[in-house]
């Protein structure tokens, strides 16, 4: 293979048989499951990222149960997304994602930056609860659940949040460990059509984990939750701040 074939092909690893195809990547009837809750200020305060500000002692613990995905499949996943604004302007950092497919684990890493680990996240409806859990080999590391479907939510407020901006800190080691690239990455979510959107009571549990530390932002007061279904287009990124820049 000639130098100018590697770079012509070139977009993921292993060069010949990438873990993923090139995007862009819609999703089909992706299903969100989210629960908004109170945590502590100074716990926030230590993982989110200058030039990001904190708006409010929240975080939104979300499961996502992806039925159909172009390029990444069916899976499902799960983690923790805080409120922030960046330059006046409202938004949402990634903080933490637990899924189950390699494809997505692999291009959500290398593309944009996404957080994310190999686990075991559901989303099931069990008689009258919609209950999401995650699971850290044979350890129970989140437990969420919400009473199924009680009361419709307005879809402007739902798709309001949806349309802001999403952030999220992109690391590529150097081969001598260094970094050679860290950045606050930007994208969206694109080509929206919302479904069907909910809410009802929930609750939220998260538990200790050497290496899956959802807890370390832990639950003071669950203050709402949302149960919605849309299809989408996953957006590509933009450098938002170069932490490497001189």
């Amino acid at each position: 293979m000639k130098i100018d074939d590697v770079r012509r092909t070139a977009y993921s690893m292993p060069l010949n048989n990438p873990a993923f195809p090139p995007g862009p990547y819609r999703f089909f009837n992706r299903e969100y499951f989210v629960i908004t809750y109170r945590t502590d200020p100074a716990a926030l305060a230590a993982v989110v990222p200058e030039p990001l500000e904190v708006t409010d002692s929240v975080v939104k613990y979300e499961f996502i149960r992806m039925p159909d995905s172009t390029g990444f499949g069916d899976y499902t996943e799960t983690g923790q997304v805080i409120p922030v604004r960046l330059n006046g302007v409202d938004g949402a950092y990634t903080h933490a994602m637990y899924l189950d497919d390699d494809a997505p684990i692999a291009g959500g890493r290398e593309l944009w930056g996404f957080p994310k680990k190999r686990a075991s996240p559901k989303i099931e409806v069990e008689s009258d609860v919609l209950v999401g859990s995650l699971h850290y080999g044979s350890v129970l590391c989140a437990s969420g659940t919400m009473g199924y479907k009680h009361r419709p939510v307005d879809h402007d407020t739902v798709l309001t949040g949806m349309k802001a901006p999403n952030f999220i800190l992109k690391i590529i080691p150097h081969v001598d460990g260094s970094p050679r690239i860290c950045e606050l990455v930007r994208f969206y979510l694109e080509e929206i059509t919302l479904k069907e959107a909910w809410t009802g009571p929930a609750a939220l549990g998260l538990f200790p984990h050497a290496l899956c530390d959802v807890a370390r932002l832990p639950v003071r007061e669950v203050v709402s939750a949302l149960h919605f279904k849309a299809d989408l287009t996953l957006g590509l990124g933009t450098v938002a701040f170069d932490y490497l820049a001189k």
